[in-house]
């Protein structure tokens, strides 16, 4: 008696991670997403079948044997896209960019795609899956970015988008962004998880195959993270990050994953109504000229991968209020300027508890490295005692619980980085001066630290030398 077929087994898939569950949920265990979970059909697994041996496309060689050329990078002629990714993009590897709505992803890669059409012997080919060719040649107008090898098209189809790189043969290949493509023959709709797993692995395997350059450009959460499911970052070669605050020029590209060069690298970009530039010395951004010693600011060096970036942190005691006062950050983590705080009020005597604290950086700088703790509270300690530092000052050390100075790492760098900008002076944690580094940059003076009123008294004592 033979048996019915099963019917499929419905189950049910989330749209914004892809993660499967035997019933529907209101909200995905995976993402934590809340109504993203829908009804997805699968019918019973193939039956396991033997493998045979195939003939390999390519015999295995010795690794001695095998020739690095086809992997080199090759510059974009953007310094600090380059910068980034390690000198330049390798021919074959496959980019994502990241980044929020509107911060400037086309515009920089529209640059970077002119610039390599005018550097390079192979022409450059811009899709674009958001914006009419009409709207993006306004766009290339205003920021200058007119060649001849430049290829601008509009699809939203991945076939066509294959039709288009049999035509032009581009060495790079951009393409903004992966969310609006769609591979036919693949479930789900543009933007969904399935589609955009699907578009990734296609372009990887032709990028591989003909050995071309691929960026594309991705869209964000509402948390900052890569949309779309966790294997797209793992199927790309390089994941970038595209950081920026509207209401500043300054842009940030932040690798997160190559496997072709450093993963901690940043760059600096200006953005402005002419488009966008590289900023190889963005030190100047985030340090405020006054004519005189102003209390309630201090500069440390944060580093920003393994580039040191003189920063100043400025800081305003408001006026007494009865509750709960306020602690406001810009720029800064709130977690630590708490806690430097109450490291205050025990180990300096210093009564905050009924005050409103303000503390911010320039520029638009996001510092959150412990690092930078020791500014914060000489930033708190001089706007509450209304003394100003030395202007020629320059900080470092995290801030222990017990009020101690904790050492940081490279130290030798962040010093270099300050001399070079004019900084005499430098507070930093025990172990971390001249006797342990065994340099010294020319024209400073170091001094070591142990603790949070030790580091007061000093650079109280330096502003009041510098206003003599």
């Amino acid at each position: 008696m033979s048996q019915q077929a099963k019917a499929p087994r419905a189950t049910f898939e989330c749209g914004a991670c892809g993660h499967r569950m035997p019933k529907w949920l209101g909200r995905c265990p995976e993402c934590l997403e809340w109504g993203s979970v829908g009804e997805a059909t699968s019918g019973p697994a193939p039956a396991l079948r033997s493998l045979a041996a195939t003939r390999p496309s390519e015999p295995a060689r010795p690794i001695a044997e095998i020739s690095a050329t086809r992997a080199l990078a090759k510059p974009t002629f953007v310094s600090e896209f380059d910068r980034v990714l390690g000198g330049g993009i390798v021919p074959g590897a496959v980019v994502l960019l990241a980044g929020e709505p509107g911060v400037g992803k086309s515009t920089l890669l529209l640059d970077v795609a002119q610039q390599w059409a005018a550097g390079q012997d192979t022409p450059a080919l811009v899709v674009s899956g958001e914006e009419s060719t009409s709207q993006v040649r306004l766009r290339a107008e205003r920021i200058g970015a007119m060649h001849e090898r430049l290829m601008l098209a509009a699809e939203t189809d991945l076939s066509a988008v294959l039709g288009h790189i049999d035509a032009v043969q581009p060495g790079l290949l951009v393409l903004d962004s992966v969310q609006t493509f769609s591979m036919a023959g693949t479930d789900g709709v543009s933007g969904g998880v399935t589609q955009v797993r699907a578009v990734t692995a296609a372009l990887v395997a032709v990028a591989k195959e003909r050995n071309i350059a691929t960026i594309l450009v991705g869209h964000v959460t509402k948390d900052g993270q890569v949309a779309g499911p966790r294997t797209l970052e793992h199927l790309v070669d390089v994941v970038l990050q595209f950081e920026g605050d509207k209401h500043s020029s300054l842009r940030m590209v932040r690798g997160l994953k190559n496997r072709f060069g450093p993963a901690d690298e940043v760059g600096c970009f200006e953005m402005h109504e002419g488009g966008i530039t590289s900023m190889p010395d963005p030190s100047g951004l985030f340090l405020t000229r006054y004519a005189d010693a102003v209390p309630g600011t201090c500069i440390t060096v944060a580093m920003e991968g393994r580039r040191a970036l003189t920063t100043e942190v400025q800081a305003l005691i408001g006026a007494v209020v009865a509750g709960s006062p306020r602690r406001t950050v810009s720029g800064l983590d709130s977690a630590r300027l708490a806690m430097v705080l109450a490291v205050l009020q025990r180990a300096a005597k210093l009564s905050l508890h009924d005050k409103e604290v303000f503390a911010a950086t320039v520029g638009g700088m996001r510092v959150v490295e412990p690092a930078a703790d020791l500014a914060m509270a000489l930033a708190v300690a001089s706007a509450a005692h209304e003394l100003p530092l030395a202007p020629d000052l320059v900080v470092l050390g995290e801030v222990g619980l017990t009020g101690e100075i904790r050492r940081v790492g490279a130290v030798p760098r962040r010093l270099a980085e300050a001399a070079r900008l004019g900084f005499r002076y430098a507070l930093v944690p025990p172990g971390c001066g001249p006797a342990a580094t065994g340099s010294l940059p020319p024209g400073m003076r170091v001094l070591e630290v142990g603790d949070v009123r030790t580091a007061l008294h000093y650079a109280v004592q330096a502003g009041a030398e510098h206003k003599q």
